[in-house]
């Protein structure tokens, strides 16, 4: 077998292959040096891609914060703070019907793996910092103030929680998921109630 990366080779690609042998095979069961076997290129090339078997998992994870930040970027000023989240983070999750087989594998991977838990709060970490930061803006408030942070944290659980049911419920559709979970999170997110605690604290 020829070493080396052969010019088709992509982070993308490198993912996919792993994510099919971790469905055939299991993650834990799954070597770095399985993956690269299967790809025809060296460990040491699936390392310059991913620099471990959890990252394979997320895949290009910052693209999805990107995603997100433009999202949050383009809302509409006027728009009550939980209608522009709701409609950044719908927006930002919404994908082409061929590619939601794969985003379900690698969310029933990342809920129910246990290896894969302590890494996801790091990835967690990243995506409420995107929300608080957003938050942050529009209350004027510095990110790291406790109303930005919990709204982070609020936003980070409707989230997951539409993806877990949607993981155990595949016949439901993602988007409606996010959009009743924010919808059920605005209850809470009346915006100039929210400014009036921000003063408070």
């Amino acid at each position: 077998m020829t070493r080396g990366r052969p010019p088709a080779t992509t982070a993308e690609q490198v993912s996919h292959v792993a994510l099919d042998l971790f469905a055939r095979r299991g993650f834990d069961e799954t070597t770095m040096d399985d993956v690269a076997e299967a790809l025809g290129v060296g460990r040491r090339t699936v390392f310059r891609y991913f620099a471990s078997k959890n990252d394979l998992v997320w895949g290009d994870f910052d693209s999805v914060l990107r995603r997100l930040q433009d999202e949050l970027d383009a809302t509409d000023p006027k728009a009550p703070l939980a209608t522009a989240l709701r409609d950044a983070v719908v927006a930002s999750n919404t994908y082409p019907a061929e590619i939601l087989p794969e985003l379900r594998l690698r969310l029933t991977l990342i809920t129910t793996v246990p290896a894969l838990q302590a890494h996801s709060m790091l990835r967690y970490a990243d995506w409420r910092e995107v929300v608080a930061r957003f938050v942050a803006r529009r209350l004027r408030r510095p990110p790291e103030h406790l109303v930005p942070q919990a709204i982070g944290h609020a936003a980070l659980a409707a989230s997951t929680s539409a993806f877990t049911h949607w993981v155990r419920h595949p016949e439901k559709d993602l988007v409606t998921l996010l959009q009743r979970t924010y919808d059920l999170l605005a209850v809470g997110l009346d915006e100039p109630r929210v400014r009036r605690l921000a003063r408070g604290i």
